[in-house]
């Protein structure tokens, strides 16, 4: 068997790797100069390989047009987070969990992890070629493959890991996309997720926002509540709470968020610890509520002159921002968008392209921050390895 794979991010690794212990003669294709660039990426905030909720729950996390529910829980059935974990460990990777169920690497480092992974697949015969951009897939006996070299190449089997649109110095640009289209691949347009959104601050309040937290808030986008903490930044928002409501955001004609600045206390408390105040309320809520110097300036940039405590309440617990729209892609975690669901079986192959598998970002889905997407990557390419393998050897 002689098996292809393209791109060298984590699910284009761990696709090569499987189908090296398989049996399969391995070729993995890489555009840029070395692989795993968008591993090393995220290992900058510590690299968080999954997350150590209950199955059940963790396959709920992803979403995407026409995505079967039922799909991520067989995938994570087939290689779950604990799989994940021991994975690593067998790479000589401890890793640990937190008090918020996030796993990373003892180290906190994402190149102890990929120079091991890289080592095994050297010693598993895997023949790395870099610099090497899938430029067509072309019709021929097996799966035949051309890349910027110009020089066709056959394969049993073939998969396609190149990645979404998020991050494209790590290679993950898109460039794939006409080598599936002139197959009559759909291929869904690339959004950001994961990323942060603008508002329209003036120029006066950015010196007294920019960088400060709003901790322990409640956010809410169309039908959508979390709960977490939002970054102010010089031209929005950033963080968790924002990036979980991506979905919600990109869906409405006019993104606006809605924040509740203390989900834990009642409007009823707030108007019992604010009843003697007669006048300045914003500045009385200071103290009596613990509202931060620049919650009091989003305040009074967003709600205006606040003149009652019905006034104050409104604006706390319920503080409408209306958004411009997300930064742009090139800055975001991650993509929504990519290969349409309608094109793939349930092995991940190409319904236009037998003997074609795709896995990781390539695929119309998306996931919080939290571990979930490097769990997605590696999922989908345990299922599209087996998958290839299966394939190669019935042909």
């Amino acid at each position: 068997m002689h098996i292809a794979v393209v791109g060298g991010g984590p699910a284009g690794l761990r696709a090569a790797e499987l189908c090296a212990e398989g049996g399969a003669t391995v070729d993995l294709f890489e555009a840029k100069r070395s692989v795993g660039r968008k591993l090393l990426v995220a290992g900058y905030g510590g690299l968080n390989l999954t997350h150590g909720e209950p199955v059940e729950t963790f396959a709920t996390r992803y979403s995407g047009p026409d995505l079967d529910p039922r799909s991520f829980r067989s995938w994570l059935d087939t290689f779950s987070p604990r799989k994940l974990r021991n994975w690593a460990a067998e790479l000589g990777i401890e890793t640990f969990e937190q008090r918020t169920g996030r796993v990373y690497p003892k180290e906190m480092k994402a190149a102890p992890l990929l120079r091991r992974l890289v080592e095994r697949l050297r010693q598993q015969g895997v023949r790395f070629h870099v610099n090497q951009r899938l430029t067509a897939i072309e019709n021929g006996d097996g799966v035949q493959l051309r890349f910027n070299d110009g020089e066709p190449r056959s394969f049993d089997a073939a998969i396609l890991a190149m990645g979404g649109a998020s991050w494209p110095k790590t290679g993950s640009d898109g460039s794939w996309i006409p080598a599936l289209k002139a197959h009559r691949v759909s291929v869904n347009t690339f959004e950001p997720a994961n990323c942060g959104w603008e508002a329209n601050w003036p120029d006066s309040l950015v010196p007294t926002i920019e960088g400060q937290p709003l901790k322990n808030i409640a956010a809410k986008a169309g039908d959508t509540t979390v709960r977490g903490e939002l970054m102010l930044t010089r031209y929005g928002f950033e963080g968790g709470a924002i990036y979980q409501l991506g979905p919600q955001l990109r869906a409405a004609g006019h993104p606006e968020l809605v924040i509740d600045l203390k989900p834990e206390v009642p409007a009823e408390v707030i108007r019992r610890k604010m009843e003697s105040v007669r006048r300045d309320f914003l500045d009385a809520a200071a103290g009596r509520l613990k509202l931060t110097e620049a919650t009091r300036a989003l305040i009074a940039h967003i709600a205006g002159p606040i003149i009652s405590i019905e006034a104050l309440v409104d604006a706390v617990k319920t503080l409408r921002v209306p958004l411009n729209g997300p930064r742009p892609i090139e800055e975001a975690i991650s993509s929504a968008g990519g290969v349409a669901w309608s094109e793939i079986d349930d092995q991940l192959m190409l319904r236009k392209l037998p003997g074609v598998f795709v896995a990781g970002e390539m695929i119309d889905w998306e996931a919080p921050t939290g571990g979930y997407l490097i769990q997605g990557c590696f999922a989908t390419a345990t299922r599209a390895a087996q998958a290839a393998l299966a394939f190669s050897a019935d042909h």
